[in-house]
């Protein structure tokens, strides 16, 4: 019997059951529309405290004018836009690959990861702003040391995450897998890879703001073209309302490039249960 028939069957199962689908719409719509009301009162917030203490345009733009700049410049920022996106993208598939493939070396070889894993914290706690100089003496001018600061700030986050989900299986798993005389490549691609997607995307949804980050930040070394070097130019020029425009663009990619990863995550991780909160 199907849940229809029980609900025509029991009124009280019926009601029970519109109540629960009322209840799910209702977070639904709750999930939506607060964030959305949460940027509508910061915005309406930003634009009070201008007029309030009615702050020069130079020091901080009213959200009206960083709307009308962003439409007015917008093909400026757009062409601005597209080397920094190469920049991200490319350094996120850079730095994900070889923390995937480092991290499978270590699961298998623990004295490689016992002799390089400090190496590796070691390059991850020299900050940004100073590893961008060396890449760029290193790799010249152009977006190869842009694409090699995303592709670091990616790595580590996704080495860590990678290891732990590689080694976190579960031991009567293993121990059938043994007995069932499956090799080390059948047990590291049908039960070791498949527990670590779930930590292997929450790392790529951490690589996928850093690594726009980590190219902005290259760009402020030596960069004429760019968000980051928009965002430079902007400052030096007191142009407020074209920084605020430039850094809501580089936000807005930023977002959709989590978005993205989010959407493939669904699409892959299909066995972990939804979260309601």
């Amino acid at each position: 019997m199907t849940t229809l028939d029980l609900a025509g069957a029991d009124p009280g199962l019926a009601a029970a059951e519109e109540a629960y689908r009322q209840s799910h719409r209702r977070q639904l719509w709750r999930r939506r529309l607060l964030p959305v009301a949460g940027i509508a009162g910061a915005i309406a917030l930003w634009a009070f405290v201008i007029w309030f203490f009615d702050v020069k345009p130079f020091i901080a733009p009213s959200p009206v004018l960083v709307l009308t700049t962003l439409w007015t410049k917008l093909d400026i920022l757009l062409l601005n836009l597209l080397p920094t996106a190469i920049e991200a993208f490319s350094g996120f598939l850079l730095g994900n690959i070889a923390a995937i493939l480092i991290a499978t070396v270590f699961v298998h070889k623990k004295a490689m990861e016992e002799a390089f894993f400090p190496v590796v914290v070691l390059v991850n706690t020299i900050p940004v702003v100073a590893k961008a100089p060396i890449l760029v003496l290193l790799l010249g001018n152009g977006m190869e040391p842009k694409i090699a600061i995303a592709a670091l700030i990616c790595f580590f986050p996704t080495l860590v995450n990678m290891v732990r989900g590689l080694e976190s299986v579960n031991p009567q798993a293993m121990e059938l897998m043994r007995v069932l005389s499956a090799s080390k490549t059948e047990i590291f691609f049908k039960l070791r890879l498949r527990n670590s997607l779930p930590y292997l995307f929450s790392a790529l949804k951490i690589a996928a703001s850093t690594a726009v980050i980590g190219a902005i930040v290259g760009e402020w070394i030596g960069s004429t073209t760019g968000i980051g070097a928009l965002i430079i130019q902007s400052t030096y020029n007191f142009d407020s309302a074209m920084l605020y425009a430039t850094v809501l663009v580089g936000s807005a990619f930023s977002v959709l490039f989590f978005v993205s990863i989010v959407a493939v995550e669904r699409l892959v991780v299909r066995w972990q249960p939804a979260n309601n909160h």
